[in-house]
């Protein structure tokens, strides 16, 4: 009886080899997520597989930490009992609880929160939840309750949605492919292709894209969380306002505020449903005092909360 020998596989350049690894790595050919209520963003980007988050998180814990005691030695570290700090505390309270559908490791996350006495009008949220506020947003803009549901909503977005991690991806692909070629070439040897966290986390620059979707997923976790979502449109006016002379957006990463108005205004209508049906909250911190005087001068914010919110603090 004749054999037929089995055709022999077609062997694989080394480029095809890696072409099919990050293909495989990027999760191209996954499914399609099914729809959901709130806003529509896409899937994550499959660059975040490229780096471990492991990795990533542990940086940014160092990086945060030493942030932290950076700013205790230069006294310029809130304490824990400061109607600010308590005040923060409480809102990413009721947000976090809803951050776990949009990443499954925010639940194992150690998530604290402290506000940096700094006149920059800033915040962000590091990977594994690691939260900051400078004074100088929440005291030159005057924020509303909602409207720090929106600036916190849209840090933590970006941790959730691990852009960190993404645009590290990008950059260790665009390492791996120049080292791969050049070791194919003979121009060198294939070196080590893993980034150095060490420091980027705190400097990192994201995309216009990436900034646009924090804002949209910000916007439904401050709207689960019972803060009023139309709160993104003040926000950004006001930070437009103190903003002027900022570099028009095609010079800068981050979408003109007036940009971001109009794509707030326009995804209003999936949110809001959300926001009515959330239980809102017990305490508003924004709320003039209701005691003393304060001789014709407007009245401050009341920062009323002093219940117990069981989030990592500063030690």
């Amino acid at each position: 009886m004749t054999r037929f020998s089995r055709p022999a596989a077609p062997r694989r350049s080394p480029m095809s080899a890696v072409c099919l690894a990050l293909a495989l790595a990027l999760g191209l050919g996954a499914p399609v997520a099914q729809a959901r209520e709130g806003v529509e963003v896409g899937k994550e980007s499959g660059f975040t597989r490229l780096v471990p988050a492991e990795q990533v998180e542990a940086a940014a814990q160092q990086q945060y930490g030493q942030l932290v005691q950076d700013a205790r030695n230069q006294r310029a570290l809130l304490p824990d009992n400061h109607p600010q700090v308590m005040r923060l505390r409480a809102i990413a309270k009721r947000i976090i609880p809803f951050s776990l559908p949009w990443n499954r490791r925010a639940g194992q996350w150690q998530w604290q929160v402290v506000v940096l006495q700094s006149k920059e009008l800033n915040a962000f949220c590091m990977p594994g939840g690691k939260i900051a506020f400078y004074t100088g947003i929440l005291d030159q803009l005057q924020l509303t309750d909602d409207e720090v549901a929106m600036v916190m909503g849209h840090e933590i977005a970006h941790a959730l949605r691990e852009h960190a991690r993404e645009r590290m991806g990008k950059g260790a692909a665009t390492r791996l492919g120049a080292n791969l070629i050049s070791g194919l070439l003979g121009l060198g040897s294939v070196g080590d292709s893993l980034l150095n966290m060490g420091g980027q986390l705190l400097t990192l620059k994201f995309s216009r894209e990436d900034e646009s979707e924090a804002d949209l997923v910000g916007m439904e976790l401050a709207a689960r969380a019972g803060y009023d979502p139309r709160a993104g449109v003040s926000l950004w006016r006001k930070m437009s306002a103190a903003s002027k002379g900022a570099p028009p957006q095609w010079m800068s990463t981050h979408p003109a505020g007036s940009t971001r108005i109009t794509e707030i205004e326009q995804n209003l209508t999936k949110v809001l449903p959300l926001y009515e049906r959330a239980p809102k909250p017990d305490v508003r911190f924004d709320a003039p005092a209701k005691t003393g005087a304060y001789l014709g001068q407007p009245l401050p914010l009341g920062l009323w909360g002093r219940g117990p919110v069981r989030l990592g603090s500063a030690e």
